[in-house]
């Protein structure tokens, strides 16, 4: 959302895909959120840190995403029983850091990664199969959040991400059967893959509810259209304006599931290769301080204002103003008062101040002719920052190589929750092109969703400029509990539990509302119970399990009142009038205020019931 504002991808990118802010630290100003979850940072790519952390965007990161099957596997399982299809799922990854925690939840509940399918079985019964596959699925897909937010008996849909990735797993497993099964198999097998994507189409059937086409002059855009297919873009995508989202790219066509909407040659891909190329990295190149992404933010900075450039389109239509949270204005950050975020973007702007006075004038006095000062300026190199922030992809080359990149044309999607587009970030070997797929179904004339990777509200204010109007599951609070127990009298210890980090969300998320967990995370209750002494077990009388629920629920209502007190009430501010920092500002305590309130009527509810 927001496009002209700032809303780019995430190069999140285990090698197949995926957009992420440039990730922002150094000098000490890490930027985390207490409403997030995530550690941001102020520019690695400017403080000489090392390269940000792959996070999965497209798809699990490589360390937790299920070990493919092979051709072999595929046809070894074909070849089990002539009346029986066995569709194996790929086991959690040894290298996966949640694999004990996956393998267990799969035998708690019974689910194995094999799964006999009679061709003899009815629709019916291989839509309960499906069931079975789809409860596996998701479990292998977990990430750590979701794991830490599943209750013992939820069995999903975890996130829509957890519910996309799921969905095609299976769809490409299926497809793999069909290519060699024989007449017999094709028809149940059919059934299954059918069933599949009618699940894929009911994922974000609110999609075109959530924003407003608007009709606005986009000839620019278009240029940009027309530069980019004469470059060897291929696109099933046009242009649109939407009602408090800007720049937006809606389907041409129907697209269906593994369908390439957008097809990007690698020759219009701007990363190190290119900045090789040109004096400004022959200047460079020896100066131990600074980095490639360094570079090729200062190498832009001089290329949006060189007139031969070959960038010259792609350039002329970026905004003149990204309007991320790294462009608040005095009265947004006010706004902001009572947050963490208010002190991460204080942090990262004077970071990114300091990086420049270290960085800009000693180069235009060194280098003249190719840092001229009138270009190299304080407002340029933020707007830079800003571009590459909010822009910048991680991208496997062909050459094999995972380097931080500029797409052009794919920055003109928005982000979603319930993306259409998950799996991005390598170039195609036989074509050396980026291609987009599509993860779910995209309809002519609605809009086409990219996801930007798992980033809470704070990390896309800060780095793209916008909320998603979608609930979002990242949107947490860490928590960071007092375990010690009995101080005064001397028997102070630790308690640990199988987790030491700790958060919560907004409780609307949670299926569980009643006892045992009253819509909160069960990791957090069973570590306040055994900070509180009050544990459960099967020995412990009725009524001293309720008792100890009212010391866990008391406890929970003493942390977040103050916080709820501390953001103070809402705002009559007129968002409508208002700056668009300052209402985005504002939304952002507004969720804050949110979350918090409902962890606190979640535990006042608890006491009622336990009143009751």
């Amino acid at each position: 959302m927001r496009r002209e504002t700032g809303d780019w991808g995430d190069a999140a990118c285990d090698g197949d895909g995926g957009r992420r802010a440039m990730t922002m630290v150094g000098g000490g100003a890490g930027v985390g959120d207490a409403g997030t979850g995530e550690r941001l940072c102020a520019c690695a790519c400017l403080s000489g840190g090392s390269r940000p952390e792959i996070a999965a965007d497209c798809r699990c990161s490589s360390a937790q995403k299920p070990r493919p099957l092979s051709r072999r596997e595929v046809a070894a399982t074909m070849a089990a029983a002539s009346d029986v299809v066995t569709i194996r799922l790929p086991s959690p990854s040894e290298d996966d850091p949640l694999r004990h925690d996956k393998k267990r939840i799969l035998e708690s509940r019974k689910l194995s990664c094999l799964f006999p399918l009679p061709l003899s079985s009815s629709a019916a019964d291989a839509c309960k199969l499906l069931d079975q596959m789809i409860h596996a699925a998701r479990v292998a897909h977990m990430d750590e959040l979701e794991l830490y937010f599943a209750g013992d008996d939820d069995y999903g849909q975890f996130s829509t991400r957890n519910e996309l990735e799921s969905l095609n797993l299976l769809v490409k497993i299926i497809n793999t059967l069909l290519v060699t099964a024989n007449d017999g198999a094709k028809g149940v097998l059919q059934v299954l893959e059918d069933e599949i994507v009618v699940r894929l189409r009911s994922v974000g059937l609110t999609d075109n509810d959530q924003m407003v086409l608007q009709t606005q002059n986009h000839d620019t855009e278009d240029s940009l259209l027309k530069w980019g297919e004469h470059h060897g873009v291929k696109s099933k995508l046009q242009i649109a304006f939407f009602e408090g989202a800007g720049r937006g790219m809606v389907a041409s066509e129907n697209i269906g599931v593994g369908d390439i909407a957008l097809e990007i040659p690698e020759s219009l891909i701007i990363s190190e290769e290119l900045l090789c190329q040109s004096d400004m990295f022959l200047a460079l190149k020896d100066l131990n301080s600074i980095t490639t992404e360094t570079m090729l933010l200062l190498w832009s900075m001089r290329e949006r204002h060189t007139p031969s450039s070959k960038f010259k389109m792609f350039f002329e239509t970026l905004p003149s103003n990204f309007n991320t949270g790294l462009s608040f204005g005095i009265d947004a950050l006010a706004a902001l008062e009572g947050t963490l975020l208010f002190d991460e973007l204080m942090q990262a702007r004077q970071h990114l101040h300091q990086q420049y006075d270290v960085l800009c004038p000693v180069l235009c006095t060194k280098f003249p002719e190719i840092f001229k000062q009138g270009i190299f300026t304080w407002d340029n190199f933020l707007w830079a920052c800003e571009l590459w922030y909010s822009n910048s992809m991680m991208v496997v080359l062909s050459s094999g190589k995972l380097t931080t990149c500029l797409i052009p044309v794919a920055g003109l999607m928005n982000h979603s929750v319930t993306p259409h587009i998950l799996n991005y970030g390598r170039v195609d070997q036989a074509t050396k092109s980026l291609n987009f797929p599509l993860s779910r179904p995209c309809e002519a004339g609605s809009q086409c969703f990219l996801s930007y990777g798992k980033h809470s509200g704070s990390h896309l204010i800060t780095f793209y400029g916008f909320l998603p109007r979608e609930d979002n599951p990242y949107d947490v609070i860490p928590l960071d509990l007092d375990t010690s127990i009995d101080e005064e009298d001397g028997t102070a210890q630790s308690v640990s539990t199988s987790l030491t980090t700790h958060m919560v969300r907004g409780t609307w998320l949670s299926r569980s509302k009643g006892p045992p967990t009253y819509g909160l995370p069960q990791p957090l209750l069973s570590h306040l119970r055994a900070a509180l002494n009050c544990d459960h077990n099967e020995s412990i009388p009725e009524a001293d399990i309720k008792e100890n629920d009212r010391m866990v629920l008391e406890t929970l209502i003493f942390i977040f009142t103050p916080m709820l007190e501390g953001l103070g009430e809402p705002d009559d501010y007129n968002r409508e009038s208002a700056s668009w920092d300052v209402a985005l500002a504002l939304s952002y305590k507004d969720l804050k205020r949110r979350i918090i309130s409902s962890i606190v009527a979640s535990c006042t509810s608890g006491l009622a019931m336990l009143d009751s």
